[in-house]
């Protein structure tokens, strides 16, 4: 879950908001955007995009030769076990909800995972037979959240976070084999959790990461298994430290912080003697992987204004190697991403013209090959939209950048729709990689545009903390000029734009029909936050730590909050309104999608409210995946072409 400034929104007058800083980079000329020619193009069907299945987790096996993943490949995520060097995928688990989190047993006979019952994020720990056979559940505590397992090669201890509903922070702990939880740690503090990193000190002790749950500082430990003491190794006030890997002697730490420079950048620490050693300055997002070659070297990610590429960094030479994957979204995958023999790597890569999929990276050779087919047959480059990164200035001339989905075959003769996407978080940020909603909409004649508005992440520190306490004030004026940018291309009509967002992003959009009724024609919302003040009472304790660390407490900031409210504006409101929403969410409760129903339909709008049982923030269940896809595209249809709903 998000600057007009806060001031003048408690009705204080000040002069214009500076400009705030971000990556320098030219402005996008409106008319460079273009639709290509394609005879091939064609809607894409909302059964193949909503049936093409996701990654809930994986895991290589303890002795390399195969690869556990948790797929949706019948509608449900579960488990499946596929040989490393390629085979058919075989299912060795079987249930309706979400399995995820995998991690394997060091002897080679379990794999681990976590589940949840209906989306509600308080996971228990289950596990089943590398083989098949009965799945065994390890603990059963439905007011305790068990996750991030991490396993260690020397021991049988399993490290992972704990979370008890009636708190906000998380904590440290280890597990057995008999499935007996210890915590190492006893936060106090409801802002901060505790998460592993790696076992050290041939796996008597644990490099941990405790980090503010609004990622404005975080620090970096040595916890030992045996009696739970812990030393700080790196940490200061106000700043993000943040461990990705250690080497198994525990000398070395993999480390993104923002220290002096105000944006994450990628180093590696060497705890004897306190020295660094930094990978290349870059403007942008550079985030610590993994260790690689027994810590002669380490892997990378930074993410360029919403492309991102992974690295092989050489400490000796501090020379940096692309890996091979083509440009897009790409990401180290699993707990444990490098093989037991250190030679591959696990990853994902997806562009917005091909979905996203699992890699194997061999390290060596340096060359990549699918582990995984995850994309529906008809979901080809052939047919799918392009999309191109754009950056336009805002109302008080800050640079925001956005991801645009062109359709195919368009007139540039301004008669056009178009949808703008804002994303989730807000402490989050639109990537150029595959989105089933840009590719349904554009597919279907609709341009479309995600900006990375303020409060997105990638961009520096002050631009993420430019709407602290003016959620839906600046970040929806930037979300607003997205809209401009694409009528000034020619291209789009100004009276036939729609919003759609979930989250944070169904917040903006309830935020844009009531503090811009004029602005877009339809709209449609997942789970979004119509009432900071309920939402307080109402969501669970971490999400409420996270709303203190952008709103701060609705006793201490009334104000803020009423001007933060889509509440305080939906009166407004004109555009026909699709609500979507889980029964089961903890993030952002039932009860704010049954607000804006309320509301809006007691002063007579269009509006059409869904809720889905068993589903908690986002649906996971194949068929309310299709019918929430199928019911967004036909509301645009309906309110924006003109269509008549079927």
């Amino acid at each position: 879950m998000m600057r007009w400034s806060a001031m003048l929104l408690l009705g204080v007058t000040v002069p214009l908001a500076a400009q705030v800083a971000t990556p320098d980079r030219p402005v996008t000329d409106p008319a460079s955007i273009a639709s290509p020619a394609n005879p091939q193009a064609r809607p894409v069907p909302i059964d193949d995009i909503g049936a093409t299945r996701g990654l809930a987790g994986v895991t290589w096996s303890a002795d390399g030769k195969q690869i556990f993943v948790s797929t949706n490949i019948t509608g449900r995520f579960n488990i499946w076990r596929t040989d490393a060097a390629g085979s058919w995928p075989v299912q060795i688990t079987q249930s309706d909800e979400v399995q995820s989190g995998l991690v394997a047993s060091r002897d080679g006979q379990w794999v681990y995972f976590e589940e949840d019952v209906g989306g509600n994020e308080y996971a228990d720990i289950y596990r089943v037979p590398t083989g098949g056979g009965a799945v065994e559940r390890l603990t059963q505590t439905p007011d305790i959240a068990e996750s991030d397992m991490l396993t260690s090669a020397q021991t049988d201890w399993i490290a992972l976070s704990t979370k008890l509903k009636s708190e906000g922070q998380s904590n440290l702990a280890v597990m057995g084999p008999d499935g007996k939880v210890r915590n190492l740690t006893a936060e106090k503090d409801p802002q901060f959790n505790w998460g592993p990193v790696a076992f050290v000190d041939n796996g008597k002790a644990i490099i941990a990461n405790r980090a503010r749950v609004d990622s404005r500082e975080g620090e970096v430990w040595k916890v030992s298994i045996a009696d739970g003491k812990a030393v700080k190794l790196l940490g200061a006030k106000d700043v993000r430290y943040e461990a990705a890997d250690a080497t198994a002697d525990g000398s070395l730490l993999a480390i993104s912080t923002n220290e002096k420079t105000g944006q994450d950048h990628a180093g590696v620490y060497r705890v004897a003697d306190k020295s660094w050693t930094w990978l290349k300055p870059t403007p942008w997002e550079q985030l610590a992987g993994g260790f690689i070659e027994d810590g002669k070297a380490l892997v990378a990610r930074t993410n360029a204004d919403t492309r991102s590429t992974l690295t092989r960094f050489d400490l000796a030479s501090r020379t940096e190697t692309p890996l091979p994957l083509d440009p897009g979204v790409n990401n180290l995958t699993g707990a444990q991403p490098l093989s037991p023999d250190g030679r591959m790597l696990l990853t994902t890569r997806s562009g917005a013209d091909s979905p996203s999929n699992l890699y194997v990276v061999d390290l060596a050779a340096n060359t990549a090959r699918p582990a995984t087919q995850l994309a529906m047959a008809s979901l080809t480059p052939a047919v799918l939209p392009k999309s191109s990164v754009v950056t336009y200035k805002s109302f008080d001339g800050t640079l925001v950048s956005a991801v645009v989905t062109m359709p195919f075959n368009l007139k540039r003769d301004g008669s056009n729709p178009a949808i703008v996407i804002p994303h989730g978080g807000p402490t989050s940020a639109t990537q150029d990689g595959f989105s089933q909603y840009a590719a349904a909409f554009a597919s279907r004649g609709y341009v479309v545009i995600a900006p990375n508005f303020r409060g997105s992440t990638g961009y520096g520190d002050a631009f993420q903390n430019a709407n602290y306490k003016d959620l839906g004030g600046g970040d929806l004026k930037d979300t607003v000029a997205a809209k401009q940018f694409l009528v000034s291309t020619g291209y789009v009509d100004k009276a036939k734009v729609g919003i759609f967002g979930g989250s944070y992003g169904g917040f903006m959009t309830l935020m844009a029909i009531g503090r811009t009724p004029d602005e877009f024609a339809a709209a449609v919302q997942w789970f979004g936050i119509i009432n900071w003040n309920t939402m307080y009472r109402d969501q669970d304790e971490r999400l409420k730590a996270y709303q203190r660390g952008l709103l701060g407490t609705p006793d201490e900031n009334p104000d803020v909050y009423k001007a933060s409210s889509p509440l305080t504006y939906l009166n407004a409101a004109k555009a026909p309104l699709l609500t979507i929403q889980g029964e089961n969410d903890i993030r952002v409760p039932r009860g704010q999608a049954q607000e804006v129903n309320d509301l809006l339909k007691a002063k007579g709008n269009i509006v059409e409210t869904v809720f889905y049982p068993q589903e908690g923030h986002g649906f996971d269940r194949r068929e309310n995946r299709l019918d929430s896809l199928r019911r967004t595209v036909a509301w645009f249809d309906t309110h924006l072409k003109g269509k008549p709903a079927k």
